[in-house]
């Protein structure tokens, strides 16, 4: 079986699993409790804080533990406009963005703030020249991607950063779920102020992120309840889910640090492949991100082509898998200027570092076979 579904979620390491099971069974007791067994699962919880915090070079009060990147994404924008509502109710995004930022501008709208979404090129790229211009004195709250979950194009997260810093009053949210592990992601530098991060696209359980909160920037909690993190997020805190996430964190980037191009060999691979087999165009920008590969194959719908591939044993997607249960082609694809028909039948590739050049190997022999036999089957003019 070949796994190439990386970023709708990766597989734990038994590293995470093995430490997971121990604090699972030694540190059970809930974290607030005033007790021995309740003090040891805090030092477990702020040990954890403080590796996260020196992993991503900010502090321990900037962490704020949560269920996943939805969660954090939720927790940035509506916290912040919430929070900030008094100096403006403008909010900059981009077309391309995650359900969990896109549906959530949708909300603040119906709450009566006004959002700008930026249109993006044939790249999936923004322009920080674009977003200068739609700035206005109301504006309160930037949020832009670091990496596309659908294509890989890479913002210029850092460019954007270095503009925000001439508009004091305005905060910088940055979605780095697909980003973590693959490229440098470096809040303080960069000059963000909110960065949201999903333990299940780097190795780590399912049900646990984390959001970092610049010191100095409020957020009206989303849930209410008792004083966890720092009265941030009301509940009980996913002791094991956290130290697990952590040590993927770790693993993660000493894995990247060991071999930084694997998996831009893995993709150029892909590349090459993908590209001479007849029918398929690819929708990736040349200079994505290291990790996923997008490419259509116009005349057969993704999930005829999906579902062929897997019967062979090849785990694919069509789209981020938030929304791939949807009928609706990508709005992605729409937004970067490709066909309904291009867009109907997209594929997403990716991997991780646990991938092998053998896999790719085999997966594009499986994708000719399957393309090649459909094309016949459904008289697609190759």
């Amino acid at each position: 079986m070949i796994y190439f579904d990386n970023s709708a979620t990766t597989a734990p390491y038994p590293e995470v699993i093995e430490t997971m099971r121990e604090v699972l069974e030694r540190f059970f007791a809930n974290p607030s409790s005033l007790h021995t067994l309740g003090a040891q699962a805090e030092q477990a919880l702020a040990q954890s804080r403080q590796l996260a915090a020196d992993l991503l070079g900010v502090q321990t009060a900037e962490i704020v533990f949560t269920s996943g990147a939805t969660e954090s994404n939720n927790m940035a924008l509506k916290g912040a406009a919430f929070a900030y509502r008094s100096r403006g109710n403008h909010i900059i995004t981009s077309a391309i963005e995650h359900p969990a930022v896109f549906d959530v501008c949708k909300q603040l709208e119906s709450c009566g703030f006004e959002v700008t979404a930026l249109p993006v090129d044939d790249k999936g790229m923004v322009s920080v020249e674009q977003l200068k211009s739609a700035i206005k004195e109301e504006t309160i709250l930037v949020s832009i991607m670091h990496v596309n979950n659908e294509v890989g194009s890479i913002q210029p997260i850092q460019e954007i950063g270095q503009l925000l810093k001439s508009y004091p009053k305005i905060l910088f949210h940055v979605d780095a779920a697909q980003s973590f592990g693959k490229l440098k992601v470096d809040p303080k530098s960069f000059g963000i102020d909110l960065l949201s991060l999903s333990a299940h696209k780097f190795h780590g359980p399912k049900g646990t992120g984390l959001l970092y909160v610049r010191r100095g920037v409020d957020l009206i909690p989303l849930l209410a309840g008792g004083g966890q993190e720092n009265g941030r997020r009301a509940g009980t805190e996913n002791v094991a889910g956290i130290v697990g996430m952590v040590k993927a964190m770790r693993i993660t980037l000493d894995r990247y640090q060991e071999n930084p191009n694997h998996l831009q060999l893995l993709r150029e691979k892909l590349w090459d492949g993908v590209e001479q087999i007849a029918g398929c165009v690819i929708n990736s920008p040349r200079k994505g991100a290291p990790h996923i590969l997008n490419f259509s194959t116009p005349g057969l719908k993704s999930e005829v082509l999906l579902r062929s591939l897997d019967e062979k044993g090849a785990r694919v997607s069509s789209k981020s898998a938030c929304s791939s249960k949807l009928e609706q082609p990508s709005r992605v694809l729409l937004a970067m200027g490709f066909s309904e028909e291009r867009a109907k039948s997209a594929l997403r590739v990716s991997c991780s570092d646990q991938n092998t050049e053998a896999e790719v190997e085999q997966f594009i022999n499986l994708l000719n076979e399957a393309v090649t036999e459909l094309q016949s089957m459904l008289k697609v003019r190759r």
